[in-house]
């Protein structure tokens, strides 16, 4: 049997919990008095909380003592918390639970390759956390996609190489990390947004009935 590594994003592709984020970077911006639309949030997608407040910062023009920095990321990071105790499994985004499935009834392994460190308590939220052989988080990593470092460690937890691993991604930063790992990507979202992707879906539920075996005998 044929088999590759299949490593997810959970952010935008398992759960759609970029509203939440949204939500308390925009406080926390206000909290600032800098402006934060969607427009910045969709910068922030796949960037980890500390590259995140960074921009925020930089976007403002505004410098504050590592105390106060350490101070906003734990109060975005409880705002966030906050707002996700309401997840359940119907928080799941459209067609992944049953994908997962599919692929646990082909005995592929499966990785979570995401910059959040809440991922554990949310997986098991949305009651999927034992389909994941390997997870991979913002508490594993020091570098922020579209360094490829979190998918590289998923890869070889895995004992699989690049070419055969296989990433799901809706942020450009997480599919220009994927490429360049040399892995293949596949975009959940926008083409126009995520055209770097090797193909791109809106959801899982458009993808073909057999689109894992296209993925099994697709090569970068």
């Amino acid at each position: 049997m044929v088999k590759k590594a299949f490593i997810f994003d959970l952010d935008g592709v398992i759960v759609d919990t970029a509203k939440f984020h949204f939500i308390a970077w925009q406080r926390l911006a206000a909290s600032l008095e800098i402006k934060f639309t969607e427009h910045e949030n969709e910068q922030l997608k796949g960037v980890s909380r500390v590259h995140s407040l960074q921009k925020i910062l930089e976007w403002g023009n505004i410098e504050i003592s590592p105390d106060v920095f350490q101070a906003k990321m734990d109060q975005k990071n409880e705002e966030y918390l906050d707002l996700i105790k309401s997840l359940d499994t119907s928080d799941i985004m459209p067609g992944v639970h049953d994908f997962l499935l599919n692929l646990k009834e082909q005995e592929q392994p499966i990785a979570l390759g995401s910059a959040s460190k809440n991922a554990r308590p949310i997986l098991k939220k949305l009651g999927i956390l034992h389909l994941f052989e390997v997870i991979v988080d913002g508490t594993n990593v020091t570098e922020a996609k579209p360094d490829p470092e979190v998918f590289l460690h998923a890869s070889r937890q895995l004992n699989f190489a690049v070419q055969e691993s296989i990433v799901f991604e809706d942020s450009v930063a997480g599919v220009q990390a994927a490429n360049a790992a040399g892995m293949i990507s596949i975009g959940l979202g926008e083409k126009k947004i995520l055209h770097e992707a090797d193909e791109v879906f809106t959801h899982f539920t458009d993808m073909p009935k057999d689109y894992i075996n296209t993925l099994l005998s697709k090569k970068k």
